[in-house]
């Protein structure tokens, strides 16, 4: 679908990177969002984002002071003339979100996996003129994650952008939510004038990954950061280990490099030439490696023999991930490559065992 989007930027917003999003994970008392909001108002934020509903993994937790909060954000508009947003799950969220006077809305990634709900609020936004961010969706699925920008796109909506916030996992080690970067990459790669924003506080789950984590998503290009912050992090009621405080985020933004995105040398275009050279060869040698797979296909036909040699393979993974490692390469990114152009050899020949005679 061929997309005209229009800039998610509201009026007084600086148009230079990153646009920062700021805000409790969720709203608690009108003190905390209103002390919070003072102290992000008075660091430059322009937007406030809290959350007034609150889809949680498992039942008991907090979920959210509901249609009360937005009154409270309601007030935050009012005296510190920041804009405000903050998540939508259903229909009733949208409407109730909207006869508040809500300027920017996100849908969750709870809610992007799911194409019903995600129809459901682009019914409700129909004939509305507002920012819609869309996080991705819980589990590594683009094609989701597209399925629901355009499902919002398709309601009207012009003003869209996307929310990377990192992919669940059962194996949590570093991050809460993996960031496999590859994926926002190709969405932009299909996608090159949609905003993305980073949101490092639910990908790191620990407040000393948000730095780092926005230095990254500023040198891949991001348009933004939007991030947890609360005026007593400790105390928070959601998601106290990934909020930081209004001054801790000033001091991260302020730290922040900020790299020409255009800008191109001539000496780094030079090496570009070099690197289309060489992956130029490398096709090559990977279709001529492909011809002598299928010989070997035919030899394994014609004399009854399995497609799967196993010790072959295992032989092939170890020798190349050492040779992989004294050639300054990465063990385990040799093996991923490998891995790919077995399986691509094994389906060959598995098509050469097919044929009819």
């Amino acid at each position: 679908m061929e997309m005209k989007l229009e800039s998610i930027l509201l009026p007084g917003v600086n148009d230079e990177r990153p646009l920062v999003i700021a805000g409790p994970c969720s709203a608690e008392t009108e003190e905390q969002v209103m002390e919070t909001a003072r102290l992000l108002a008075s660091k430059g934020v322009k937007i406030f984002r809290a959350g007034i509903w609150k889809p949680r993994t498992k039942p008991g937790g907090f979920e959210g002071v509901g249609v009360e909060g937005l009154a409270w954000l309601k007030r935050i508009k009012k005296e510190t003339g920041m804009y405000v947003a903050t998540e939508v799950a259903t229909q009733q969220h949208v409407f109730e979100a909207l006869k508040a006077g809500i300027d920017m809305l996100w849908i969750g990634a709870r809610t992007t996996v799911n194409p019903f709900a995600v129809q459901e609020i682009a019914d409700a936004l129909k004939g509305v003129d507002i920012p819609v961010l869309i996080k991705n969706p819980v589990n590594p699925d683009l094609e989701l994650w597209i399925g629901a920008i355009e499902r919002i796109y398709g309601a009207g909506i012009r003003k869209i952008g996307a929310i990377h916030r990192g992919f669940s996992s059962y194996d949590k080690k570093i991050y809460r939510n993996l960031p496999l970067w590859h994926i926002p990459i190709e969405l932009r790669r299909r996608m090159p004038d949609l905003p993305i924003i980073c949101d490092p506080s639910h990908i790191g789950g620990k407040r000393e990954l948000i730095a780092p984590l926005c230095q990254q998503a500023m040198d891949l290009s991001f348009d933004g950061l939007i991030v947890e912050s609360h005026c007593n992090p400790d105390c928070a009621w959601s998601d106290a280990s990934q909020q930081v405080t209004p001054d801790v985020l000033d001091y991260v933004i302020n730290l922040l490099v900020i790299r020409d995105v255009t800008q191109t040398t001539e000496n780094l275009a030079a090496l570009r030439s070099q690197i289309d050279t060489i992956d130029e060869q490398l096709l090559e040698l990977l279709a001529k490696r492909m011809r002598i797979s299928k010989e070997i296909g035919v030899y394994k036909k014609e004399h009854n023999m399995p497609i799967l040699q196993s010790p072959r393979y295992s032989e092939i993974l170890e020798k190349r991930s050492a040779m992989g490692k004294t050639l300054e390469l990465s063990p385990e990114f040799v093996k991923e490559i490998l891995t790919e152009i077995h399986e691509e050899s094994v389906r060959q020949q598995m098509i050469i065992m097919n044929e009819q005679a």
